[in-house]
């Protein structure tokens, strides 16, 4: 049996908490500036008092816990608890609507749920029909004290597959899944993200990103509890604030997605002197322009990764030395990725266009199932490849080139175009912060392109300006019929674009 099929998540928090006992876990700094320190022993004191809590409520083995909080120490010391007693966590982003919340909670059948005081009303409205102990959090809390209790914690054995959370991913293009991860999975998730990112013990995590997705979960926190570095955690992403913010508490490495890291950029948050990241992650595609600008303003060249909540950790990695700008990356150590044709599952040759499949196990290296959906498990996988869903071509140097998801390849006039090729070259425009591009029936092209941007800071788009631009850079079939200006794009909470919710304008720009 391999490390990572006798891995736990609850066994690595007790391996840190051993041989890290009297340093830094975790450093929170609430909504009003005030800053709170616990060491690991003294945060695993907290975590055992919450898990007495749970326990006192009737959680056991396997249970599952709804938390609806934000970015705070409650969200931490409950998974963490909810680990301790292999029960299972269900997070929510805490900006659910009731209905949202009433799906989930009937979906996963919860036990007890726990939000925040100031969303309390929204969360009782949606859990009204059920059956559920609700525990109302003061985020900013420190103690914690309606969370905890005094009461013994049973010792339950834990195993590796024993599931830890049922993340139910954005909903960008569908309805959402449940992503049943396992402990085994958090434990391999935290190796392989340190290990990428040559995290030490000495090492400070900045997490700004929403604890509810798994980019925080996994590539920050994991990843710290697997070599005993510790966390700085704010409360939400702020522009302005992200590099100042950084720099007062000395953190060595972050992650972040395109939309946050622009949003930087548009807000023209400076470089504070003196201070440097170690090392910087983020997902999606940057100017080559932005990449430039947010290299000088971190201190270091960022790191471009690709992963899903199912993959576990990012599957493809820049490397630490020669990572390029736009590529998804490598594939990581102790990962495997390949390319196959969507239809036949054919190999695809270097240069050539290919759905990105990732092999691993399941529930030791890959997610589990989609819980409760076997059908639907069973169709992402195919020949024991998990199907992402996402397009990419592979260069002769091995590096990975986002090409666009299955969806995002049109048909205009039996011609395959790229939505994410049109959105590059509008994106290379100075008037343009961003883009999106999607398909709209058409009587006699079948569909055709229709792009949504977002002027750059200082600058007014020009539409018949864009479209030469477009009509300069690509052929007639790719070429947007229309462009919408937008204040901004629908997003999920952590940035990606909802393009399902975007809908073309009425009179044509063209």
């Amino acid at each position: 049996m391999s490390a990572a099929a006798r891995a736990t998540f609850a066994g690595r928090w007790a391996r840190a908490v051993a041989a890290r006992g009297a340093s830094p876990f975790l450093i929170w700094e609430d909504r009003t500036g005030a800053v709170t320190e616990w060491t690991y022993a003294e945060f695993d004191a907290v975590v055992e008092r919450v898990a007495a809590g749970l326990v006192a409520r009737g959680v056991a083995h396997g249970d599952k816990v709804h938390v609806v909080l934000a970015n705070s120490p409650a969200f931490v010391a409950t998974w963490l608890a909810i680990a301790r007693i292999g029960a299972v966590m269900v997070p929510c982003d805490p900006q659910s609507s009731a209905p949202e919340i009433a799906r989930q909670v009937e979906r996963t059948s919860a036990r007890v749920g726990v939000c925040a005081i100031e969303r309390a009303s929204t969360y009782r409205e949606g859990v009204a029909d059920a059956t559920i102990d609700v525990i109302e959090v003061d985020e900013d809390d420190t103690v914690l004290a309606s969370l905890t209790a005094d009461g013994p914690v049973p010792d339950v054995p834990i195993g590796p597959r024993d599931p830890l959370g049922i993340m139910f991913t954005s909903g960008t293009t569908s309805a959402p899944k449940g992503v049943v991860i396992t402990q085994a999975n958090y434990a391999f998730a935290g190796d392989v993200m340190a290990a990428g990112a040559a995290l030490r013990a000495g090492d400070r995590q900045y997490v700004v990103l929403p604890l509810f997705h798994a980019n925080a979960q996994y590539y920050s926190f994991a990843s710290a509890i697997s070599v005993g570095a510790s966390v700085v955690l704010m409360p939400k992403f702020s522009a302005t604030g992200y590099i100042e913010g950084a720099a007062r508490h000395q953190v060595t490495h972050g992650s972040l997605f395109a939309a946050p890291m622009r949003m930087i950029l548009a807000k023209d948050a400076p470089a504070v002197p003196g201070f440097a990241f170690t090392h910087m992650w983020y997902a999606q595609n940057v100017t080559e322009e932005q990449y430039r600008d947010l290299a000088e303003r971190f201190g270091c060249a960022p790191r471009q990764l690709y992963g899903m909540t199912e993959t576990i950790p990012a599957v493809l990695t820049n490397p630490p030395i020669g990572a390029r700008v736009g590529p998804m990356g490598l594939v990581t150590l102790g990962c495997q990725v390949e390319l196959r044709a969507p239809d036949s599952n054919d190999p695809v040759a270097d240069g050539e266009v290919g759905e990105v499949v990732v092999g691993g196990e399941p529930g030791i290296t890959l997610f589990a199932e989609y819980y409760e959906a076997p059908d639907i498990t069973a169709a992402s996988f195919r020949e024991g490849w998990f199907r992402t869903g996402d397009l990419a071509a592979r260069d002769e140097d091995g590096f990975f080139h986002f090409a666009g998801r299955r969806g995002d390849v049109l048909k205009v006039s039996g011609e395959n175009v790229s939505t994410v090729e049109v959105e590059a070259v509008l994106a290379e425009h100075e008037s343009v912060l961003e883009a999106a591009v999607v398909g709209e029936p058409d009587p006699v092209r079948d569909e055709v392109p229709v792009a949504f941007v977002v002027a750059a800071p200082g600058h007014t788009v020009d539409v018949e300006v864009l479209m030469e631009h477009c009509a300069s850079r690509l052929v007639p079939s790719k070429r947007p019929r229309r462009i919408d200006v937008v204040d901004e794009l629908p997003r999920t909470s952590v940035g990606k674009i909802r393009k399902f919710m975007l809908s073309a304008p009425k009179e044509s720009n063209a």
